[in-house]
């Protein structure tokens, strides 16, 4: 599993043109599943289950302390500003670039268990931010052709 997290002043997602979900301030986050997560995670000699491993993925992501404090020491999460998060799918980060110019994607998730673990992913988020410190969680249409626009605050992008 691949995240990418990234700071953001603001960030939109079109479909067909039309904004189908934004957010202002908080962080845009970029979900990829890959072959093997349907096993789940190991942490520190525990082996967790995919729901476990989801959960563990939300609570982190929620509790990264990347934005700013009065001091501008990065020390306050997502929770602690009451901002927003953006869920959006991208297989694409499961490119493999190692041969060639032509990526390939054979490490992706195959697709229908892919769109559930994205969907089992952003309802653990939404279990895990359930104590309305996260102002909203808005997703994309996963599969869908999306145009990202976004403003990056920092920049801060963080690789999970």
């Amino acid at each position: 599993m691949k995240f990418v997290i990234q700071r953001v002043k603001s960030a939109s997602v079109s479909i067909d043109e039309n904004i189908y979900s934004s957010i202002d301030k908080g962080l845009l986050v970029f979900f990829c599943a890959e072959k093997g997560d349907e096993s789940g995670l190991e942490l520190g000699g525990k082996k967790l289950d995919l729901s476990n491993t989801l959960t563990w993925f939300a609570e982190k992501i929620l509790k990264l302390r990347i934005f700013e404090d009065e001091n501008g020491k990065m020390n306050r999460s997502v929770s602690d500003i009451n901002g927003e998060i953006l869920v959006v799918s991208q297989f694409t980060l499961a490119a493999n670039c190692k041969k060639g110019t032509r990526p390939s994607f054979d490490s992706a998730m195959e697709p229908l268990s892919a769109k559930k673990a994205y969907e089992d992913f952003v309802l653990q988020l939404r279990k895990a931010a359930d104590n309305g410190e996260v102002k909203s969680i808005q997703t994309g249409v996963f599969a869908a052709d999306m145009k990202i626009s976004l403003i990056n605050d920092g920049p801060v992008t963080i690789l999970l």
